[in-house]
């Protein structure tokens, strides 16, 4: 009886480590991948707040110089470009949705 134990104690042990190896690779996949959704949505927040923080700065300055209209968005964007060119690179957000987003600090800016 004892022998046929060992036996088979022989015989599985090679494949509970194969399958324990499968479940620990599974889980280490899934914890890496739920950790760089997490922290790719906090460093995508930090990139937003940024460039909403420099636009709201450039429109300051814009209408702090009596610029108006077209060319103070255009230099509210010019200062998110200069300020934070990471959050621009890393956000890719379209020229026309940049320069809206300009204009709506103009407008907070000036309130």
């Amino acid at each position: 009886m004892q022998d046929i134990l060992t036996a088979l104690m022989q015989a599985l042990l090679p494949h509970a480590l194969e399958i324990l190896g499968a479940v620990l690779t599974v889980l280490i996949g899934w914890a890496a991948d739920a950790a760089r959704r997490n922290w790719g949505i906090q460093i995508e927040a930090k990139h937003r707040e940024a460039l909403q923080s420099a636009l709201l700065t450039g429109a300051r300055m814009a209408i702090q110089r009596g610029l108006s209209g077209h060319v103070a968005a255009e230099a509210a964007v010019g200062y998110a470009q200069s300020s934070v060119p990471a959050a621009i690179r890393a956000l890719k957000p379209a020229p026309e949705v940049i320069t809206n987003l300009a204009r709506a600090k103009l407008v907070e800016a000036a309130g």
